[in-house]
């Protein structure tokens, strides 16, 4: 398969056209794909300096540009050197611009305006790395939602995705040896989300990790009879409690960030309709 160049032009940070561009990679397994990252493109000027890159390295171009001379300009020399350019954003704008009868404003960079949601984002950032692993459980009040599982359930990636996303979390570390604090039973606003996994999957990740840090293999910490005894104790408290359970065997930190986001989204509805 040859190597293909793929240019992606932004007028503002650039992280939702990488987003895009990664999600349509990812469904073409082995390409060999060499991606050049041109963000911040807002004047004709920097743009022809672009395009003489583009030029030595020919392929294909995705681009987000709101100003529409500078777009003008862009498939105009991607005509002339004969290739093939996307506007990854146009299809979606004109649809909204349709159902909601409303013209774009094309302002560069608007998506990533410093908005209220934008500080609510780094709020819940900061929020989140300060109550990773049972830290803090005192302020556990204040989260969206709590993440409860054994060791190596995903729980620190998932809460930092879900974080970038707008959420507080806080995890806990379920142990049989250490019951957690009795605040975690009574939390009022929270939703509080059990993650299980399979306990021969369990083991495996445990080993890795061990190995990972040259840390001896044998331990009760992978012992298969131990692991499978910490999972059912931690099912046992999910079930006594009500929570519900996601299962993070074959999903992803994205998926199962999904099925978090998905729980939360439904209790909130039940709630208001009560």
């Amino acid at each position: 398969m040859p190597r293909l160049h793929l240019h992606l032009l932004s007028d503002s940070t650039g992280e939702t056209l990488e987003m895009i561009a990664k999600a349509a990679l990812a469904q073409f397994e082995g390409a060999e794909v060499s991606r050049h990252f041109w963000p911040m493109v807002r004047s004709l000027q920097h743009l022809d300096r672009i395009m003489g890159e583009v030029a030595t390295n020919p392929g294909l171009v995705f681009f987000t540009l709101a100003n529409a001379d500078i777009r003008a300009r862009l498939e105009e020399r991607c005509r002339a050197l004969g290739l093939p350019v996307v506007p990854v954003l146009d299809r979606a704008v004109d649809a909204l611009e349709t159902a909601l009868g409303q013209h774009p404003h094309a302002r560069p960079g608007r998506q990533h305006a410093m908005d209220e949601a934008y500080f609510a984002r780094v709020d819940a950032i900061h929020y989140t790395i300060a109550h990773d692993d049972g830290v803090a459980w005192e302020d556990w009040e204040e989260a969206d939602i709590v993440l409860a599982g054994v060791s190596r359930t995903s729980k620190t990636p998932t809460s930092i995705y879900l974080a970038n996303r707008g959420y507080k979390v806080a995890n806990i570390p379920i142990v049989v040896e250490s019951p957690p604090p009795s605040a975690l039973f009574g939390l009022k606003h929270p939703l509080v989300i059990g993650l299980t996994t399979a306990p021969e999957r369990l083991v495996q990740v445990r080993r890795n990790r061990l190995l990972s840090l040259n840390q001896a293999p044998e331990t009760t910490y992978v012992d298969q009879q131990w692991v499978t005894s910490e999972v059912q104790y931690a099912r046992r408290m999910f079930a006594d409690n009500n929570w519900p359970v996601i299962d993070v065997t074959r999903r992803s930190i994205e998926e199962t960030a999904a099925a978090v986001i998905n729980i939360y989204n439904e209790s909130i509805s039940a709630e208001k309709q009560r």
